[in-house]
């Protein structure tokens, strides 16, 4: 920690921490909402039926999407908080 920074109140913390949680839950509810959204369109093209090869190609489509997405809003957020400092 630098000089110019001082550690947070606990309180203070104990809110950044809690808000980050919720933010997490909800984002855990958006996830399997959209999960059982591309499931529903992936049985609508390959039927109920599908193989391990097609779910193992949507999980990996969707796990490399994601990540480019984590990335993004990472580099987003940095530009944001180095304007407002």
């Amino acid at each position: 920690m630098s000089e110019d920074e001082k550690p947070q109140p606990i309180k203070i913390e104990v809110l950044d921490k809690l808000s980050t949680l919720i933010a997490a839950a909800f984002g855990f509810v958006a996830a399997f909402a959209w999960n059982e959204t591309f499931k529903a369109i992936i049985h609508s093209f390959v039927g109920e039926d599908a193989t391990i090869i097609v779910l193992l190609g949507y999980s990996i489509i969707i796990t490399i999407v994601a990540v480019l997405l984590i990335i993004g809003v990472a580099r987003a957020s940095a530009k944001a908080k180095a304007v407002l400092k």
